[in-house]
């Protein structure tokens, strides 16, 4: 767990927590972040963002009862990353997302290829899939797309 503090002086990491051996119930959050608060003081706290995740909504209403004056909100990155996860999931988009993301593994997956690849596009690498960041599905399409004619003129020229 990452906890990190945004002020006039910019985005800065306040902590880190090696928790994988730890449930992440709502108590567990709730008392990490409170702890950060009560060490920086209640009074330079406004905001707490997290993900949408129930056990952090949880954590929200137990910091409303004792914190009421500082808000609790919900990231909007992670709201935009599901967004785009359950658009990713219509048929109209899958098929096309799933070839980009086999070209995109073919293309890593063989040296010389990327290689090619690379000398086609001036170096300029393909956005490659993320784990849990659905976005990135989108920005292979985008990727490919604008390298879509040196990748084509690549696979002519070897054949």
């Amino acid at each position: 767990m990452n906890l990190c503090v945004n002020c006039k002086g910019g985005t800065m990491f306040r902590s880190s927590k090696e928790s994988s051996d730890e449930p992440h119930t709502c108590a567990y959050i709730f008392d990490y972040v409170k702890g950060c608060i009560d060490d920086i003081g209640e009074e330079n706290v406004v905001q707490v963002v997290t993900d949408n995740a129930a056990n952090n909504m949880a954590a929200t209403k137990m910091l409303k009862l004792i914190k009421p004056n500082i808000f609790w909100t919900s990231c909007g990155t992670h709201s935009i990353n599901l967004m785009l996860e359950s658009i990713s999931k219509l048929s109209k988009f899958k098929e096309t997302i799933d070839i980009a993301k086999g070209f995109t593994i073919f293309i890593y997956a063989h040296h010389k290829t990327l290689a090619l690849m690379r000398t086609f596009t001036k170096k300029k690498d393909i956005v490659r899939p993320g784990v849990t960041r659905f976005a990135s599905c989108f920005l292979i399409l985008q990727s490919l797309l604008e390298k879509r004619e040196k990748l084509v003129s690549m696979f002519a020229s070897s054949e």
